[in-house]
């Protein structure tokens, strides 16, 4: 799996999502049924001919730097296509994507966050997906969905990630206990793993930042409740989000996690030492562990994953990864849809997979036996069939960081979960959801 700098990289990009989260330049969201229809139907049909001529292709360093290598079979079956590949650093990428954009010299093809792209999806900042490129129903319903407004696909998804239960089976096993499968089990799951040895149940980082508010919205949805009303407007005030800042803080006043840490950084190193017993990660720790430990084969024998426990709804979590989107200013698009066809191609995933790690947002890729044969990857298949995206608003990062801001003073016992249910609502419509 990928190194540890992933985790970082995923940290900054939400940092540069934040810089990037107002309307691009002339582009506001067109949520006019009309308009949308018009540019429905204006997408091109994409032939089988080859590709030729010139693409540029923007992407944020991290997954993309094997593109190189993953492209190599399109471009040798393509002799007269370049295509121009710049890699640009997390931090800075949506900026500087926004400003090429708005100055009329972005790319043909961009990748994009299925969490943070929202600010994108509009008919004059991105080109629709052509009818019949792909098919829809062959990725994961929520990552695909990410991409949609007005019932426009704007995007095509590329990897994907969700977050599952990560934990030591060893001491699951020496304590007798199985993964719990709601929130109930959770705490006693959690105190037997520390009865077998584990200082802490849980490895929780609450130094507030926009993941462990997007940890608040997964709890939330768990409970039954919405972010974004029927009515397209926030409802973070609900006694479902109250529900969910209360089972977080749960982990804290029982003693099965510490506010004093692991932060990311000692996660894995924590684990590994048994100073915590449990994650609720993403899948590229599963590859970090064995390096941890520095013994090869150590995660297989002491590592677990499963789904998440279910609250009162559901055991729903969330989807996140990469997509490609065409540029409504490209010079080349029938080239450029043919190479962001060839990206979403099961065998172009697993290929990404094999290079990157970057686990396949395509659903029958996940048979190839370099993934099927990876038992620690089942639980995060099976969550990943469970997922809903982050709300399509440019302010979903902004509300996101409050909420982790509102999450850590609950479990420090600073403030009551009621409060910080109205705190977040009170700041997420002072934001607005940056929407006509």
């Amino acid at each position: 799996m990928p190194p540890l700098s992933r985790r970082t990289a995923l940290r900054l990009t939400a940092g540069m999502a934040l810089g990037a989260a107002l309307p691009l330049a002339g582009c506001g969201r067109d949520n006019d049924a009309a308009a949308a229809s018009a540019a429905k139907k204006s997408a091109e049909k994409i032939d089988a001919s080859p590709a030729t001529g010139t693409v540029n292709l923007w992407a944020a360093q991290g997954d993309a730097d094997v593109l190189g290598t993953v492209v190599k079979p399109f471009k040798a079956a393509n002799p007269d296509l370049v295509v121009k590949t710049t890699l640009i650093p997390n931090a800075e990428y949506y900026t500087k994507l926004q400003a090429a954009i708005a100055a009329g010299k972005g790319p043909d093809v961009a990748q994009f966050f299925p969490e943070s792209q929202a600010q994108f999806l509009d008919s004059s900042t991105l080109l629709p997906v052509p009818d019949g490129l792909v098919d829809p129903d062959s990725f994961f319903k929520s990552l695909w969905a990410a991409g949609v407004v007005d019932d426009v696909a704007y995007t095509v998804p590329w990897y994907a990630y969700t977050y599952a239960l990560v934990y030591r089976s060893d001491l699951a096993r020496k304590a007798g206990v199985e993964a719990p499968t709601a929130w109930a089990d959770m705490e006693p799951f959690l105190k037997a793993l520390q009865g077998a040895g584990a200082a802490r149940g849980l490895g929780a980082d609450i130094g507030w930042d926009i993941f462990n508010g997007q940890d608040v919205a997964m709890y939330a949805w768990q409970a039954g409740g919405s972010l974004v009303g029927d009515d397209g407007k926030w409802n973070l005030n609900t006694p479902q989000m109250v529900d969910a800042l209360q089972y977080n803080a749960a982990f804290f006043t029982a003693g099965t996690a510490d506010t004093a840490g692991p932060t990311f950084l000692d996660a894995q190193p924590y684990f590994v030492s048994g100073k915590t017993a449990s994650m609720i990660t993403g899948p590229w720790v599963i590859g970090q562990l064995d390096t941890a430990a520095k013994k090869t084969g150590w995660t297989a024998s002491h590592v677990a994953t499963a789904p998440l426990p279910a609250g009162a709804s559901s055991s729903v979590s969330f989807s996140a990864g990469g997509t490609w989107g065409v540029l409504a200013g490209s010079g080349n698009t029938d080239s450029a849809w043919k190479l962001v066809r060839y990206l979403a191609e099961p065998s172009t995933q697993v290929a990404q997979y094999k290079a990157y790690s970057s686990l396949p947002a395509v659903i029958s890729a996940w048979d190839d036996p370099a993934i099927k044969g990876r038992p620690l990857l089942d639980a995060f298949f099976t969550q990943l069939k469970n997922t809903r995206a982050f709300p399509q608003v440019s302010t979903w990062q902004q509300v996101a960081t409050r909420l982790g801001k509102e999450m850590e003073a609950v479990a420090k016992g600073k403030e009551s979960a009621a409060k910080a249910a109205a705190n977040i609502q009170a700041y997420a419509e002072s934001v607005g959801t940056g929407t006509k």
